[in-house]
């Protein structure tokens, strides 16, 4: 038994609180909370009657710490999973502290106003002594680390699909058929077709910020920032196809280079059809990609956040989208002295997620894992004191959790490596 707070009511919540009803065993109450209460209480209608677990809801503003640390001492739940946006990772932890409450998230922190001077300062100081320049890491989340240990609290970062499942599989990897792991390349694959010239599987300010940033990968002790769609690879995925992916920074590296031993390389790559490169460039070339504010008419507008409200929102797609995913990674090492190399996988279909849960397949595999992670806290399984990533915890649960709750996975000996080139340049190749 237990009682989880949910702090989100957006795609990937949905799904995640779904979940949580289909798992009313473990979930036996939650309470659904966001800005827009209205969004809860239509979710809890669809869902009382269908579920054992009683739900309640309730009006938050995540941006403020009072509020939150208002709700969670009134809940009182067990623990809070956070499935709002990553500028409030920091305010949610902070309640979470304040009220002796465990947290889980699926994403790490990002600063909405990344002209803000202090935080600049400490971005421009982290982007010279690392050697990358992407506006999120795991430093602001990290730095709780003591806080969360002297508190006796547990703090779960990442319990998404990448980062998050992808995190697990390399603990999985690494417990189960390596001695060293020397390589992991992250495939992130969706094959979905929505049917609009240009749209968002997921939050479009977070999304178009991360894609059109600089890419960056790890290997031999430091990162390599590459420019932006620099680094392209064709892969041919189980049940979508070959597909072209490009090379992008994704918060999982940081972690995994840290807590995986002997690691030499890692990579992440992201499938795009070139309809959607073609439409992302010509909005940052005339500015709709800004996050600084600018003056139209008087009035202070942010560009991407108009453009949030003219793109389809990211919940409307799951009816119209067809299609699957392929997630999963890609590591060689050394097994009794012997090189070794396996492929770890999902494959999702966008159609069947929608039977389901009312949602396509990348709030799902997101959503999924939020809920398992959530799990993980409340029934003790993943209990200790501190602030952890997925991979410094025991894979093997949380794996069959992925069996049992809609995201299986298989495991591939001696798949075909990637190899990746030059998008301008084919014939340059990385090593």
């Amino acid at each position: 038994m237990s009682r989880l707070l949910i702090i989100g009511c957006g795609g990937v919540a949905q799904v995640a609180i779904r979940k949580c009803c289909q798992n009313s065993e473990v979930f036996t109450e939650i309470m659904i909370a966001s800005r827009t209460k209205s969004k809860c209480d239509d979710l809890k209608a669809k869902l009382e009657g269908k579920t054992s677990t009683k739900i309640e809801t309730a009006k938050v503003d995540a941006d403020n710490v009072e509020e939150l640390k208002e709700l969670i001492s009134a809940y009182k739940p067990d623990a809070v999973l956070n499935v709002a946006l990553p500028y409030q990772d920091l305010t949610i932890m902070d309640a979470c502290l304040a009220c002796g409450v465990d947290y889980i998230d699926t994403a790490n922190y990002e600063c909405e106003d990344t002209e803000d001077p202090k935080w600049r300062a400490i971005y421009e100081k982290r982007c010279k002594e690392l050697g990358f320049t992407a506006y999120f890491d795991y430093s602001w989340q990290w730095a709780y680390q003591e806080k969360f240990k002297e508190a006796g609290l547990t703090a779960i970062l990442g319990s998404g699909f990448d980062p998050g499942v992808t995190s697990v599989y390399s603990a999985y990897a690494l417990k189960h058929y390596f001695d060293e792991i020397h390589t992991i390349d992250i495939l992130d694959c969706n094959g979905g077709d929505h049917g609009y010239p240009f749209a968002t599987n997921f939050n479009p300010e977070i999304n178009l910020r991360e894609v059109s940033a600089n890419g960056s990968y790890w290997t031999d002790g430091h990162w390599v920032e590459t420019k932006p769609m620099e680094w392209r690879a064709q892969y041919n995925f189980d049940q979508v196809g070959e597909k072209d992916m490009y090379l992008l920074h994704h918060e999982e590296i940081e972690s995994l280079a840290k807590n995986i031993p002997g690691i030499k390389r890692i990579r992440f790559f992201m499938t795009f059809g070139q309809s959607y490169l073609t439409h992302m460039k010509c909005l940052e070339d005339v500015g709709m990609l800004r996050t600084d504010p600018i003056m139209v008419d008087g009035k202070e507008i942010v560009p991407i956040q108009v453009l949030k409200e003219l793109l389809p929102d990211p919940a409307s797609l799951g009816p119209r989208t067809v299609g699957k995913t392929n997630i999963g990674c890609i590591f060689t090492g050394v097994k009794d002295g012997k090189e070794k190399s396996i492929y770890i996988y999902n494959v999702c279909d966008h159609q069947e997620c929608y039977k389901e849960v009312e949602s396509q397949a990348i709030s799902y595999t997101t959503g999924v894992p939020a809920m398992i992670g959530a799990m993980m806290v409340v029934k003790g399984i993943w209990k200790k004191p501190g602030v952890f990533n997925l991979e410094e915890m025991d894979p093997d649960p949380y794996m069959e959790a992925l069996n049992k709750f809609g995201l299986p996975w298989q495991v591939v000996e001696n798949p075909v490596p990637v190899d990746c080139y030059k998008t301008e340049d084919e014939s340059v190749h990385m090593d």
